[in-house]
């Protein structure tokens, strides 16, 4: 994860709370899941990103430091979360690619549960292409791609999707190199709960089979491969494709090889583009 956030958080832990070894410095991201620290390991002597399953509008922060649940009524969709939270970890800890999130540990305390994560330089590909949109060039992304590919085929070689590819999602650290953040497994999981799987979901990256609720059969690889594709579009354009869901109603989209984007070749709005980058 990326030292980078410019927020603050009423319920996040303290600076110099303690786990262990593991002693929090400061809050570098927060969603309406989950709470991202900076953190320093006093044993091996490195930063760390620390995760906490957090679901704010569920939960609120006691004195003692425990997450106490506002309502009775939260207590089955806060433990499905947490469970998912759990599995992510577990699913994570299974890889070592440098594509992808590597937790170090996890464990449970203050009724919730916490990831160790490495500490990511760089910033996500939302904020870089926010701040400095010129350096998202064709040739730039025909170097991101191809450890993304690899990223994503060792997650669907050992039948694991992500499921939530955006900009927001992609960390591009200071040698340029790419990294899938946020499988975002309590967000969707309380998503379907809650029957708000929409509103989970980002219009304009998530494919149609997401937005068929209890029918994941329909998901595969190719739902990662359709939101990289909108990112990629994102990138180009500078806005997602139209939402899926619409399109499936009516189709008005125009391809990029139609359009003939302005610094980038005619080959680049092509599929066989793809397989040569």
């Amino acid at each position: 994860m990326s030292p980078q956030y410019s927020g603050t958080s009423s319920q996040a832990l303290p600076p110099g709370y303690c786990f262990n070894e593991y002693q929090i410095e400061e809050v570098i991201g927060e969603g309406g899941f989950g709470i991202v620290y900076r953190a320093y390991d006093r044993e091996l002597d490195r930063q760390v990103a620390i995760k906490e399953y957090i679901p704010a509008s569920m939960v609120s922060r006691a004195d003692d430091m425990r997450l106490v649940l506002r309502s009775e009524r939260f207590t089955r969709i806060f433990q499905a979360g947490l469970i998912s939270f759990i599995q992510e970890a577990k699913t994570l800890a299974r890889f070592s690619h440098p594509g992808l999130v590597h937790v170090l540990r996890f464990w449970q305390a203050n009724d919730t549960a916490y990831m160790v994560m490495q500490l990511y330089s760089g910033e996500t590909l939302k904020s870089l292409y926010s701040r400095q949109p010129e350096v998202v060039t064709e040739t730039w992304i025909r170097k991101m791609l191809p450890p993304l590919f690899s990223a994503l085929k060792t997650l669907h070689d050992q039948g694991y999707l992500h499921r939530d590819i955006a900009p927001d999602n992609l960390q591009i650290q200071a040698n340029g190199e790419p990294v899938l953040l946020d499988f975002g497994s309590a967000c969707k999981e309380i998503g379907h709960l809650t029957d708000k799987t929409e509103i989970m979901l980002k219009p304009g990256y998530a494919p149609i089979e997401q937005y068929s609720e209890g029918r994941d059969g329909d998901q595969g690889p190719w739902t990662d491969i359709y939101a990289l594709g909108a990112v990629l579009h994102t990138l180009i354009i500078g806005e997602p494709p139209p939402v899926s869901v619409v399109r499936s109603i009516s189709d008005s989209y125009q391809p990029l090889a139609a359009r003939q984007p302005e610094g980038y070749s005619r080959e680049s709005g092509r599929a066989s583009w793809w397989e040569r980058v």
